[in-house]
């Protein structure tokens, strides 16, 4: 029995074997390519298949998603953007294997449960910092999936006192202050010289103020996105992912003091908010979870 996992994400495309025994070292990724995008998928998933039949294939992928069709249209993927059809070509590339697919924010929170820092709770809220910025909800231990698929969509929660312009169009999203591309972008602006969020967290990590800086804004951002969740779900347990989000980065004081401030209601003192502890593998580690379940089975039932 062969199970696979795929992942289309914000920055990588990414395939892993789920099986007993098999680590994050045997993860096949590549950068989103400009071009060619299938072609890319179908050799990563036939290669982690080395010619044996598959019988099981679970898909993280960003959105926008119609799970019900199995078409995507991820931002990053610019020949995508008209809908591909991504459930359906995996299926005819393995035909006897079921294929499900769901966003990467339902996926993040699966393997969250599963796997992570919400195991024993029954109400939360998943965040991956990165390219884009996303999130996945569980409430009384079932992933909210919502109507197309897309539910969880934090990254565009409205955060006070910003304005700026997002991918979506829209004005004053968290992920124009918090998502890769804005934090560099402002923290140019100021005068840091560096590239990569993968520099910026670095350099705040030895002190540079500039970089400090940007994580202290995005912190107090992601801290009041946070507030407005959780007093809208009641939930008392958030997971956050990504490059800035390690322990011991500069954005988790002013984060927690967002949090502190702003989540008063009197049924959220126990709210607590937490690194995660599956470094890049949650997106896979979801999908996995999705390969494992019918693909006749909604996936809000994965528990």
């Amino acid at each position: 029995m062969t199970i696979l996992a795929l992942e289309i994400g914000a920055t990588r495309l990414a395939a892993i074997e789920i099986a007993d025994g098999v680590g994050s070292d045997r993860v096949q990724e590549i950068p989103v390519p400009r071009q060619g995008a299938w072609g890319k998928v179908r050799e990563l998933l036939l290669h982690i298949a080395a010619g044996r039949e598959v019988t099981a294939v679970g898909i993280a992928s960003s959105g926008p998603i119609d799970m019900s069709s199995g078409v995507v249209a991820p931002a990053q993927v610019q020949e995508w953007q008209a809908g591909f059809p991504l459930v359906e070509s995996v299926q005819k590339l393995f035909p006897a294997a079921s294929v499900a697919m769901a966003l990467d924010g339902v996926c993040l929170s699966l393997a969250e449960r599963h796997f992570g820092a919400t195991r024993e709770v029954m109400d939360s809220l998943s965040i991956q910092l990165s390219e884009t910025v996303f999130g996945g909800v569980m409430v009384g231990g079932f992933v909210v999936v919502g109507r197309t698929g897309n539910a969880g969509q934090i990254g565009h929660v409205l955060v006070p006192g910003h304005d700026g312009p997002c991918g979506c169009g829209g004005r004053g999203c968290l992920e124009s202050v918090a998502g890769a591309p804005a934090l560099t972008a402002w923290a140019r602006q100021q005068g840091w010289g560096g590239d990569t969020v993968a520099d910026l967290a670095a350099d705040a990590q030895a002190g540079d103020r500039i970089a400090v800086a940007a994580l202290e804004r995005a912190g107090a951002a992601v801290g009041r996105a946070i507030a407005s969740v959780a007093a809208l779900l009641d939930i008392d347990r958030v997971v956050v992912s990504g490059p800035i989000a390690t322990a011991g980065s500069g954005l988790w004081k002013p984060l927690h003091s967002a949090v502190a401030m702003h989540a008063r209601l009197p049924f959220l003192p126990g709210l607590r908010v937490v690194p995660s502890e599956l470094a890049d593998l949650g997106l896979l580690a979801g999908a996995g979870v999705i390969a494992l379940t019918s693909q006749n089975e909604d996936p809000r039932t994965a528990q």
